[in-house]
């Protein structure tokens, strides 16, 4: 837990609001394996990681409601009875959605005050939108004793994301903030939310994650064409996703979709049958089989979804070129984020090292390196 960020934000809270508040802790999420299956009804493998939210929220006897963002040092106030999204791409569509949909399900709240603030990099494609959604979810439950289950409380989240942020999301990444376990991955069914959970001990190998610092135009347009196509072609079949889609099944209807549509719906067939061979790798404790599991998703998603970008595809290169390094993937929507790495603990340093000043040279900025923990999923912090 980041003490700096719970004392900041208590403390922000008791200054503002003059009263000691709930405190919440909502993380983002890594995916080891799964990139654009979740919204198919498929398989992902996601994990809770130890940097995300951090909320402070209580009642208040004024007329309307208070959210302040640290991060962007930016307020909101807005009345509960007269809610509408903001401007496309506001923080504040988070919150108001999720308010929203509390309320859609009959749930009576009143007016409240929050102050939040993250220690997610800004863009890594670790879900902090999520995390923020689960977070507010979370607290007002709290807050009003509201009485909602985790699992009520994770399809608010996405449906404030779906209907105020404007992102068709899959629920993967509300899944793996709200019910993350201490060093433990989730296989996740996204049919069913059928789970099994993984401690995950890669020995000798570390995780390690490689921000590129850039977000090309991927928004909300690009994610949602996909998965338009990918509606559509489970349309054409008369199925409900591409989960009960064979690559056989596809030639059926080949003369009636492009070959990018083609490639599109191959790239998802063949990524859920990745995620339960990875599955199977470590249950065998077979991390050579997984690392090159980790490598044909990247392949995947970078010549047949075509989510990827130079900078995700240089430095999966340089990961290649390491014996060190099991296997590498981008991880994420795409178009930027972060690259997952699984590295020999005692080559990091020097990998990280050769690999910063390379990629300076190549694009003329600089990417970032995290090491994560697997973490428990959304709680309230005991202070």
């Amino acid at each position: 837990m980041n003490k700096e960020c719970i004392q900041t934000i208590q403390l922000k809270f008791t200054e503002k609001f003059g009263k000691k508040p709930i405190l919440v802790f909502s993380p983002g999420r890594i995916n080891l394996i799964g990139e654009h299956t979740d919204y198919n009804n498929g398989f992902v493998f996601p994990a809770a990681i130890d940097k995300g939210i951090y909320l402070a929220i209580e009642k208040t006897e004024a007329d309307f409601s208070t959210t302040i963002a640290l991060d962007m040092n930016e307020q909101i106030e807005f009345k509960l009875n007269n809610l509408k999204p903001f401007k496309n791409g506001s923080w504040e569509n988070y919150i108001l959605g999720v308010v929203y949909e509390i309320q859609k399900k009959g749930k009576v709240i009143s007016n409240f005050n929050i102050v939040f603030k993250g220690d997610i990099p800004n863009g890594a494609g670790l879900s902090s939108s999520a995390a923020l959604e689960n977070s507010i979810a979370f607290g007002l439950n709290e807050l009003f004793n509201l009485k909602l289950t985790k699992q009520e409380m994770i399809f608010i989240s996405q449906k404030a994301e779906h209907n105020f942020v404007g992102v068709k999301c899959g629920i993967m990444d509300q899944f793996a903030s709200m019910f993350g376990r201490e060093n433990e991955a989730i296989l996740l069914d996204c049919k069913n939310l059928n789970t099994e959970y993984f401690e995950i001990n890669f020995k000798e190998y570390d995780i390690l994650l490689i921000n590129t610092n850039v977000k090309h135009s991927l928004s909300e347009s690009e994610y949602n064409e996909r998965r338009a196509v990918c509606e559509k072609i489970a349309d054409l079949l008369k199925v409900d996703s591409l989960r009960e889609v064979s690559l056989n099944h596809l030639d059926i209807i080949k003369e009636k979709i492009s070959p990018k549509e083609h490639q599109k719906a191959t790239y998802v067939i063949e990524e859920n049958n990745r995620v339960i061979d990875a599955s199977k790798a470590l249950k065998d404790k077979d991390l050579i089989s997984f690392g090159k599991l980790l490598y044909e998703s990247h392949s995947g998603l970078q010549h047949k979804y075509n989510v990827s970008c130079i900078e995700l595809d240089f430095l999966i290169e340089k990961a290649k070129e390491n014996k060190n390094i099991l296997g590498a993937r981008m991880m994420g929507g795409g178009f930027g984020g972060c690259t997952i790495n699984i590295i020999k603990k005692e080559s990091v340093k020097e990998f990280s090292s050769d690999v910063e000043k390379r990629f300076n040279q190549r694009f003329n900025s600089n990417c970032s390196f995290y090491s994560v923990k697997l973490s428990k999923g959304t709680h309230v912090i005991e202070v």
